[in-house]
């Protein structure tokens, strides 16, 4: 099962991109059947940014408990931090799907807490159809772990805070 290079297929990825972006979408998958055993399957995909409010109505209600107002306030510095400007932020060689652990149902290769060691690894990055582990830059503690399993990835998004 030897597969093709076809030139038309980069023309078609820019395409699709072209596509994504006029039509203001988030992924895109096709599948091209050029034979038998012969396809291309591309998945163009883009990062929305997700902005999170503070519960800036949910105040007024919270009027009558002011002990519940200094909690929420603590919280906030905490979540306006930029993850990627962090001194320990390890981020995302390259855009894909990250996996926190080998296989399904296997236990994840790290946790908030985690001691870890330099070159071991922190998660997988799966990227056409290759899973690429990502190893620790640092040795140190496991902080934060800023994805979820499963989730996309771009270059350059921070995964993990180790210190």
């Amino acid at each position: 099962m030897t597969k093709k290079n076809h030139d038309s297929d980069v023309a078609f990825i820019q395409a699709l991109a072209e596509l994504l972006q006029e039509n203001d979408l988030t992924e895109l998958e096709v599948m091209r059947e050029y034979g038998d055993n012969d396809s291309l399957n591309v998945r163009v995909s883009r990062a929305t940014q997700m902005v999170a409010q503070v519960a800036a109505p949910a105040a007024p209600a919270a009027a009558p408990a002011p002990a519940a107002a200094p909690a929420p306030a603590a919280e906030a510095p905490a979540a306006s931090e930029d993850p990627a400007s962090h001194p320990g932020a390890v981020t995302s060689p390259m855009v894909g799907t990250a996996y926190l652990q080998p296989e399904p149902g296997a236990p994840s290769f790290i946790k908030v807490g985690s001691t870890i060691s330099e070159g071991d690894t922190l998660l997988i990055i799966e990227a056409m159809k290759t899973m690429n582990h990502i190893p620790a830059p640092k040795s140190g503690t496991v902080k934060r772990i800023l994805v979820e399993d499963g989730a996309a990835v771009e270059f350059g998004a921070p995964l993990v805070i180790i210190e």
